[in-house]
């Protein structure tokens, strides 16, 4: 004969048991959740006191992870631009009359090795050359007439220029992205003007020392072949330049300045290949 004054109390025990249980879970719940505030008051205590470099980092700008130019990698190529104008019978305000012609050209070879992920340093040389020839334009206004017969000038520098860049991926992308591109330069120019009839001729030579920042856009076709575009946005550049008028008179001239604007004439497009 089964004992039910035995089996009642385990049942009584077993229930009391699952009761406990069940309230017990919020109470653990409770506490996951209060752990895991703390975790984050934690981690925001732990944000206040992140050293420069960490927050410098911690802004993504230019993530160390994304590869984009691998350290130890060397770099060839350059930029060069070109632009030419003429004039017909073209007026300007009150110059009027105007028949002229010319151009622009400039290259920029370069080569630098990337001596960690992003990050290049190496050297370039740059050449521009430019041409202005006049062949008639006058000046009217009111009880002022000028008029120019002739005038020619001819200017070419050249410029050795040590360069460092860094590379910043758009995103998580490693084939477009932007770079910034500092350089230190040294050089000389000469030119040649003439003007007038009979001709007058003035020569000059000089030398420049010019800091300059060059932001651009670098875009791979292939792992080993970018296209690049530049501009020049900032520079600070020195210049002295020794003039011979008419192989008899004798002067200087020095100036320097500072550029905070962008500079369209210094756009340049170009090619680069890396190895």
């Amino acid at each position: 004969m089964h004992d039910y004054k035995k089996t009642i109390p385990v049942l009584l025990a077993s229930i009391l048991a699952t009761c406990f249980a069940a309230e017990a879970q919020p109470r653990d719940t409770d506490a996951s959740v209060k752990s895991a505030a703390a975790y984050d008051t934690a981690d925001e205590n732990a944000s206040v006191v992140l050293t420069p470099n960490q927050r410098r980092r911690k802004r993504g700008i230019s993530q160390p992870s994304i590869e984009m130019v691998p350290g130890g990698q060397w770099i060839f190529g350059g930029t060069a631009s070109y632009s030419t104008h003429s004039n017909d019978s073209y007026s300007f305000l009150v110059i009027e009359g105007i028949e002229s012609k010319g151009y622009t050209f400039k290259i920029s070879p370069l080569i630098a090795y990337a001596v960690r992920n992003n990050m290049a340093v190496g050297g370039r040389f740059i050449y521009s050359r430019s041409l202005l020839k006049i062949e008639d334009a006058k000046i009217s206004m009111e009880d002022i007439n000028l008029s120019v017969d002739y005038y020619y000038a001819l200017k070419h520098s050249y410029e050795v220029a040590a360069m460092w860049r860094q590379y910043i991926p758009l995103g998580n992308s490693k084939r477009f992205g932007l770079f910034t591109e500092f350089q230190l330069a040294i050089g000389g120019t000469q030119a040649k003007f003439a003007e007038g009839s009979p001709v007058k001729g003035t020569f000059e030579k000089g030398y420049t020392i010019s800091l300059g920042l060059n932001p651009g856009i670098v875009a791979f076709a292939t792992n080993n072949v970018a296209f690049e575009v530049n501009i020049g946005v900032l520079g600070f550049n020195y210049s002295n330049t020794r003039q011979v008028h008419n192989q008899v008179t004798v002067g200087n001239r020095s100036s320097s300045y500072m550029n905070f604007k962008v500079n369209i004439f210094s756009i340049g497009v170009g090619m680069a290949f890396y190895m």
